[in-house]
């Protein structure tokens, strides 16, 4: 499109997320399927959710810092070709160059390495990439970019989900190296071509190139931005509601295999990713649509209620199809919160330091992903006390981080829903 009109076209809503596909494909296939077989290879029973817990609370952790600082740096860059994309290319690279280390490592330390590597390249792949709304996009639209942007992930989870529950499933029945690097050369397969479609398709204004970028200025800015009270109080809400999913999506698989016992968990996992996935897909771009139109604290407040709902659901649940419902209620609580919660993290953003701001709100979401991480070694506590009480445990941590996270949400003041002309692609 060209450079100073104010429509935003459909096709530019696909270039502007379409790396989601594999951002979210290869974050969500890693925490839930590939790190919890591949460390089977290494370690006992008895540790696993401790160790699964603290890998992913490890990753998160430089996920919490690469964010915010390549943010930061992007919003200062000069390239001609635009602030985000060269970061982005340089994300997508290092990705594909680091991913076949989690099948040549040999050791739980080896995974930890490879995994922390592969945090700081996708991670500076993402970091830009997530500006591209609030820089690109007019402010009447964003909910609607919003729940594209989810829609586009969210195929991406189902997608390469199923695809490595399937590959990694096959592993782990057969134990045959083959159905690991086939999963391994397809996700990088993936994420080569999307991150190559953004750099190629996204047409950006040049950079300016302001100075002063330091890590005492990026405290600075960091402090300032958690004064601002409304930005304070949706980042703390976001990190609480996003515990739930995240534990969830981590422990399934462990969950399935030892607290309800089912048969083939692996298969099972996958066809819960698939439901969960769906859900989310059926109402990330009308939450969107809706949250343009009445507003985003009332579709996110909405989403922890679902979401709670949906515990209760599963704490019940003892069945295939049980489950799979339960799964279905969580999915739909999960996607009106991901668009309508993105679209007033954008709305919160100031202008000029876009990549800054969400790579702050990344850290909330990352704090609180950490946290669920931390939720493994509490399972393991209970369960060694009486099996299966680490998983009650876990579903009531999982309904209190709803509960929680609605309440807070009604501290935060919506923006004004004021126009501007943002230039489009």
């Amino acid at each position: 499109m060209d450079k100073g009109t104010n429509t935003f076209g459909r096709f530019d809503y696909l270039k502007i997320t379409i790396l989601g596909f594999a951002l979210a494909g290869l974050a969500g296939s890693m925490n839930s399927v590939i790190l919890p077989i591949r460390l089977l290879d290494f370690l006992e029973e008895s540790q696993k959710n401790t160790f699964l817990g603290l890998l992913t609370f490890a990753g998160l952790i430089v996920a919490m810092i690469t964010q915010p600082v390549i943010g930061a740096i992007s919003d200062r860059s000069g390239f001609s070709w635009g602030r985000r994309r060269p970061y982005i290319l340089i994300g997508t690279v290092l990705v594909c160059l680091f991913l076949p280390g989690i099948g040549l490592v040999g050791s739980y330390a080896g995974i930890f390495f490879v995994f922390c590597i592969l945090q700081i390249s996708s991670n500076t792949a993402q970091a830009p990439y997530q500006a591209f709304i609030p820089d690109l996009v007019p402010r009447n639209v964003r909910g609607r970019a919003s729940g594209v942007k989810n829609v586009v992930e969210i195929l991406g989870g189902i997608a390469l989900m199923r695809l490595a529950a399937f590959l990694m499933g096959n592993y782990l029945e057969y134990g045959e190296d083959y159905w690991l690097w086939v999963m391994l050369g397809s996700f990088g397969a993936v994420f080569l071509v999307t991150g190559l479609f953004t750099v190629l398709t996204v047409k950006e204004r040049p950079g300016t190139g302001s100075p002063g970028l330091s890590i005492s200025n990026l405290v600075k800015n960091f402090i300032l931005d958690l004064k601002q009270h409304d930005f304070r109080w949706f980042l703390i809400a976001r990190a609480v509601l996003g515990i739930p999913g995240v534990v969830l999506q981590i422990f399934a698989l462990y969950f399935l295999m030892d607290y309800i016992g089912i048969a083939n968990p692996a298969a099972v996992a996958g066809d819960l990713l698939v439901v969960v996935g769906v859900s989310l897909l059926v109402m990330v771009y009308p939450a969107g649509r809706l949250s343009d139109k009445i507003g985003r604290k009332p579709v996110v407040i909405s989403s922890g209620i679902l979401g709670a709902l949906g515990i209760v659901s599963l704490f019940f649940s003892h069945s295939y199809i049980s489950i799979m419902l339960s799964g279905a209620l969580l999915g739909i609580a999960n996607g009106v919160l991901l668009s309508s919660s993105w679209a007033l993290a954008t709305d919160l953003a100031a202008g000029g330091a876009e990549g800054r701001y969400l790579g702050v709100t990344n850290i909330a979401l990352a704090g609180g992903s950490a946290l669920a991480r931390l939720v493994g070694p509490v399972i393991d506590f209970f369960n060694n006390i009486t099996s299966g009480l680490g998983y009650q445990v876990m579903l009531l941590i999982c309904f209190a981080g709803f509960i929680i996270g609605t309440l807070l949400i009604m501290k935060v003041k919506q923006p004004g829903s004021r126009r501007n002309g943002e230039t489009a692609l």
